[in-house]
């Protein structure tokens, strides 16, 4: 296969997407071929080092954001027959229902976890002010004569200071959790919308 066959593969497999998404992809990979014969390979050589057209083709789809391939999948639809549109205006009441009732709850559950990692992020943060409390009550207790006191005072702000550096590291990594698994969770539906398309 030569580099117009091969990009021609390409584009046909991203049909339906925006005209500069599809440009911006084929000019770079024209670019990498181009490169590699520049290295010495034959255009066919060069070609087939990349892979196929239909795993570049889903690597574009899998780094487009999602709203972009959820356009474009709106956009390749059928379009509905009478009965269906019927049965979908009439069905509303109950499957809009439902499918509002699940992405409230799904949201929440999502807002929530993060409300937990912002109020221990906080706990963290006055876990912190009790050590400079602590240290405060240390020298002003000293200065009055009441070292016993003054000695509490600066044991009770290091035990803060201390829950309040183990507790920041692990709200830290909790956060990064939350993050990878909201990534992860983002590419899984990437990848549904990229199947899907291909199946069409």
């Amino acid at each position: 296969m030569n580099k117009e066959q091969f990009l021609q593969a390409v584009r046909r497999r991203l049909a339906g997407l925006p005209d500069k998404d599809v440009e911006g992809a084929l000019a770079y990979y024209r670019e990498m071929i181009e490169d590699r014969m520049e290295d010495g390979l034959s255009e066919e050589e060069a070609v087939a080092a990349l892979g196929s057209a239909e795993d570049i083709a889903a690597q574009i789809l899998m780094e487009l954001p999602l709203p972009t391939l959820v356009k474009a999948r709106s956009g390749r639809a059928r379009t509905l027959r009478a009965w269906e549109i019927i049965l979908l205006v009439l069905g509303f009441p109950v499957w809009g229902s439902l499918l509002l009732a699940v992405l409230s709850a799904f949201l929440a559950v999502y807002a929530a976890v993060w409300a937990v990692i912002a109020s221990l992020f906080l706990a963290a943060l006055s876990l912190a002010l009790g050590l400079l409390a602590g240290g405060a009550g240390l020298v002003l207790f000293c200065v009055r004569g009441w070292a016993l006191w003054g000695v509490l005072c600066g044991s009770a702000g290091l035990i803060c200071g201390g829950t309040a550096i183990l507790l920041f590291f692990a709200v830290k990594a909790a956060a990064r959790g939350v993050a990878w698994l909201s990534r992860r969770s983002c590419r899984w539906l990437k990848t549904l919308f990229v199947r899907r398309r291909n199946a069409v």
